[in-house]
């Protein structure tokens, strides 16, 4: 018998959940009330994975085909309309995106990388800023780093196609695909502040050190900000962080952390959506 969907991500994601490492201990960090946090390296990886669980990407996959809503939005259970004057104002945004000239990256761009996705999803992801490649295509988190992010996201039900909408903290690339500076980061982060607004998100996912430290405002390395729920903005939306896919593609040994991660996300997701109901 061939392997699950699910299993095929994890196999991306260089997850084997069913060899396991005896003799390793869960570490403790911050999480809310019953919710599992994130594990260090040394858990166990082969955990005994709920039939549930076994089953989520499939149920994803069989109900896309047949039209019905994703298993995400089941259990977030807030449908939304996205009125005429919601989607005028996300053209209005994204026109005056492209024509941005308020920092100096506006000289060597192709285009501009506004976003991609859902604008009704309950999931935001958030790097860091467009590289080569998504400055040609304008579109974030293309490439090997957006093919393993895509992995990551499906591993947990969700699709940039159907319910996750994807954006950078940068709608430019900076040169040598370098750090954002602090000035060029003032100037592009309103964009995404009424992104946010617009969208209205359940949960936000900071992949990667600079979005994590340029959204929560700090200098923590992230390490310190791994398994905790943080918050962003006036409406305190959930925040969790986790490993750049860039990164993992550079240190595979992390995967299993950025897993870690992701379960709790969709755990902490899961809280939110079942208290709101």
């Amino acid at each position: 018998m061939g392997a699950s969907l699910r299993e095929q991500y994890l196999q991306v994601l260089g997850i084997d959940v069913w060899v396991p490492r005896p003799g390793a201990f869960a570490s403790v960090v911050t999480a809310p009330a019953g919710v599992q946090a994130p594990v260090t390296e040394q858990t166990p990886v082969a955990e005994q994975v709920p039939a549930e669980e076994r089953m989520f990407v499939k149920e994803q996959a069989v109900g896309a085909r047949e039209g019905r809503p994703s298993a995400m939005t089941v259990v977030a259970g807030r449908a939304r309309e996205t009125s005429g004057d919601v989607q005028a104002a996300w053209d209005q945004l994204r026109a005056e995106v492209s024509a941005c000239v308020k920092c100096g990256l506006h000289s060597a761009r192709t285009q501009t990388v506004f976003g991609v996705g859902n604008t009704r999803a309950e999931w935001l992801v958030v790097g860091e800023a467009p590289g080569a490649e998504e400055d040609r295509k304008g579109e974030p988190f293309v490439g090997r780093a957006g093919q393993l992010l895509d992995a990551m996201l499906h591993a947990i039900g969700l699709s940039r196609d159907s319910n996750v909408y994807v954006a950078n903290i940068l709608k430019c690339r900076p040169p040598n695909n370098r750090d954002p500076r602090p000035d060029e980061v003032a100037c592009c982060m309103p964009y995404l502040v009424r992104q946010i607004a617009l969208l209205q998100p359940r949960l936000i996912l900071a992949v990667g050190r600079i979005a994590a430290q340029n959204l929560l405002g700090t200098t923590a390395p992230l390490g310190r900000l791994r398994g905790q729920v943080h918050s962003f903005g006036e409406l305190n939306t959930p925040l969790i962080v986790t490993y750049h896919p860039a990164y993992l593609l550079r240190t595979p040994a992390d995967k299993r952390k950025a897993w870690e991660d992701l379960k709790f996300a969709r755990a902490v997701f899961r809280q939110l959506a079942s208290q709101a109901q």
